[in-house]
């Protein structure tokens, strides 16, 4: 399980619009760290500082008509997209001068592009899957039906639904130096079980064109529309009873909730009408002798609808949610109505990303270490990597002299803290390994089947893990990719190449706007290896108690300030923060900040540091902090955003935070009882 600081990526409207109609090469003018043009010095920082850091940004980059939302960092990331797709168009140019990776990404991605022959494929690639589940016989069959297509069906890290749930490999939350199967509660088309359960007007109309969605994409193999109404009504059924018994948001960020080690037989004992031993032997797994029941009601609720449920029904809900799964890789009609129900009614998206657009994520998405020793070796030095890595170990620094210091944690747990900081690896850049594609076949004009040839060969790939210690130099992230994150089975921290560079981190830049930004994100994912999930984990990434009852309690009141603070904040409409959702990520905004606020004044320490642009350097930390997460959110994301995403809105990660900042107060010269001067400062780290 990771915790990035960002996770939704999109595209800048006016750049978009200028590169869409021909093919031209990545932009040379990217923004800097701190960027005069984003502010808007007519708002006072005091009352409103994200508007005064970001409010020329918001007028300036409107939201694409191909994106839900449109941000600083998914401008970054759109750049990183640039850049791939020159590596891919000219590894997919050919030559005899093609190495054996150019090979793959090259033909993934010219096969992908191939739009003819795409359509003239139609459902037919999917048509054995398809045949199978109509050939089942019965509810027994289940198991082996849904192990036979389990790559197709929504494996985890495709980021799609699953059908029933999903199957992976994943660390012993226990014994962290073994890796262990694990089964997780899914089988939703809708985002998440809040979306069938709801019964105020607008979550009504959702479903109603959720059902109008599926029952379309059965009538596009054929259905006639009757029968597809009533097969889109019994998917309905069969996704809200599991929604039912699924975890809210908020249960599943505790990790003690998530682990559950069971026998196989103790497995089927919990969900008896589910032959899971069929299952795993059907995937290669036969001498599996347990794994981890991450939500074992979910299990139950499953078992108890398989068997309420007839067969009919279960073979149309295996239909739809392969239909789901692969509905991007099929013919545009497929294409454009998993586009109209997913992105346009959802998120209030516009318009469909360009083919070349869609490809390149799915190579990076497939065989992202592939291409992400291309992007490497093109666009990412190793004068970026050290000064990252030096910046990275300040901070580390910065939380030991912030751990002594605490006023309300002991002797004891300090000591607890220190060892796990001091245990925490730093993953910069790239893996220094990577992944080998050389028994994964592409064949160019074959898209589909190379995606569910990748597909398998992942899955096969966790599946063996399961048999194997843990590495703890695997990367969950590609190389290109704009993100950091924090992984607490690993007490590993990730900066991925594709987020080393402006306008987050310059090695050209002033240090202040630097540790204002890439220093926060920093500090904000070494602030996750405590927050209220991460603390839960000791330096060796075990799930294990370390803190004494008077710290954990002296830690939950300072927590349940920072989470009151934030469910007092309006999303959108009369829907407020869920502050118990966000507590995570609102507490490592804030420890980010603090962190690399301290890491650059002891970086800066007897440094003559004078005025830029009439900005004193502190007030240039606070810009580079806030600029980060300038941005544009159509109200459909928000609303969305509101029930599933973990993070606060983007105004409230800057005002939020800097409220709660004296260093800020100082910096800008705010009075108390302005708006940016919380007068109950919240603090943990």
């Amino acid at each position: 399980m990771t915790f990035p600081r960002i996770t939704f990526v999109a595209m800048a409207a006016a750049f978009f619009l200028t590169v869409a109609k021909a093919q031209q090469p990545v932009p040379t003018v990217v923004d800097p760290v701190l960027n005069l043009a984003s502010m808007d010095r007519n708002v006072d920082p005091c009352v409103d500082f994200y508007t005064y850091s970001c409010g020329g940004w918001k007028q300036h980059n409107p939201i694409p008509s191909d994106q839900s939302s449109w941000a600083a960092w998914d401008k970054m990331q759109d750049e990183n997209t640039f850049r791939m797709r020159e590596i891919l168009e000219e590894a997919a140019s050919g030559g005899a001068k093609r190495n054996a990776i150019n090979q793959k990404i090259g033909d993934y991605y010219a096969a992908c592009m191939d739009e003819k022959a795409v359509e003239a494929a139609g459902i037919k690639p999917l048509r054995p899957y398809l045949d199978a589940i109509d050939g089942l016989r019965g509810k027994d069959d289940l198991a082996e039906a849904v192990a036979g297509a389990a790559y197709t069906l929504g494996p985890w890290w495709s980021g799609r639904s699953s059908a029933l749930f999903f199957f992976s490999s994943d660390q012993d939350a226990k014994d962290s130096s073994q890796m262990i199967g694990e089964i997780f509660q899914g089988g939703l088309g809708l985002p998440d079980r809040d979306y069938y359960l709801k019964d105020d007007a607008a979550s009504q109309e959702l479903r109603k064109q959720y059902l109008a969605h599926v029952q379309k994409m059965f009538e596009l193999v054929g259905v006639n529309s009757a029968i597809a109404r009533a097969q889109a009504q019994a998917v309905m059924r069969i996704e809200t009873v599991l929604a039912n018994g699924s975890m809210t948001q908020v249960d599943l960020r505790d990790p003690k909730k998530l682990y559950h080690k069971m026998s196989i037989a103790d497995l089927q004992a919990l969900a008896p009408n589910f032959r899971w031993s069929a299952y795993f032997a059907k995937v290669g797994l036969h001498s599996l002798v347990s794994l981890n029941v991450a939500t074992p009601d979910f299990f139950k609720s499953l078992s108890d609808e398989i068997d309420k449920e007839n067969l009919e029904n279960w073979k149309t809900y295996l239909r739809w949610h392969l239909l789901h799964a692969a509905a991007t890789n099929l013919s545009s009609a497929y294409v454009n109505s998993n586009f109209e129900f997913y992105d346009q009614t959802l998120q209030g998206t516009e318009q469909l990303e360009p083919p070349w657009k869609r490809c390149t994520k799915q190579v990076d998405n497939r065989l992202g270490d592939a291409l992400g020793q291309a992007y490497v070796e093109k666009y990412f030095s190793p004068e970026a990597k050290k000064e990252a890595l030096r910046m990275a170990i300040e901070i580390e620094a910065a939380m030991e002299r912030d751990i002594n210091s605490l006023p309300w944690m002991s002797a004891v747990t300090k000591q607890r803290a220190l060892d796990k900081l001091h245990a925490v690896t730093n993953k910069i850049g790239y893996p220094d390994k990577w992944r080998d594609y050389s028994m994964l076949e592409i064949v160019r004009g074959d898209a589909m089947g190379n995606a569910l040839r990748a597909d398998e060969f992942e899955f096969r790939r966790q599946l063996a893990q399961m048999r194997n210690p843990t590495d703890r130099g695997e990367w969950a992230v590609t190389a290109p990719t704009a993100t950091e994150e924090y992984d607490p089975s690993l007490n590993a921290i990730t900066f991925a190449a594709g987020a080393l560079r402006p306008p987050v981190f310059d090695v050209n830049s002033d240090a202040a706007p630097n540790y204002g930004d890439a220093g926060s994100g920093f500090g904000h994912e070494l602030t996750h290896g405590f927050d209220d999930q991460g603390r839960q984990f000791d330096g060796q990434g075990n799930l294990h108690d370390w803190w004494t009852p008077e710290d954990e309690t002296a830690f939950v009141k300072r927590a349940s300030c920072l989470s009151d603070q934030y469910s007092s904040y309006i999303i959108v409409d009369d829907i407020k923060i869920n502050g118990k959702l966000t507590l995570g990520e609102d507490m490592a905004d804030l420890g980010g900040a603090i962190l690399a606020y301290m890491a650059w004044k002891e970086s800066t320490h007897g440094q003559s540091l004078h005025t830029i642009d009439e900005l004193t350097p502190e007030q240039r930390f606070f810009i580079g902090y806030s600029q980060y997460y300038c941005a544009n959110v159509r109200d459909e994301v928000k609303r969305m955003r509101a029930t599933v995403d973990p993070h606060s809105p983007v105004e409230y990660r800057v005002n939020g935070v800097v409220s709660n900042m004296p260093e800020f107060q100082e910096a800008f010269h705010c009075k108390a009882g302005l708006p940016m001067v919380n007068q109950n400062r919240c603090r943990v780290w």
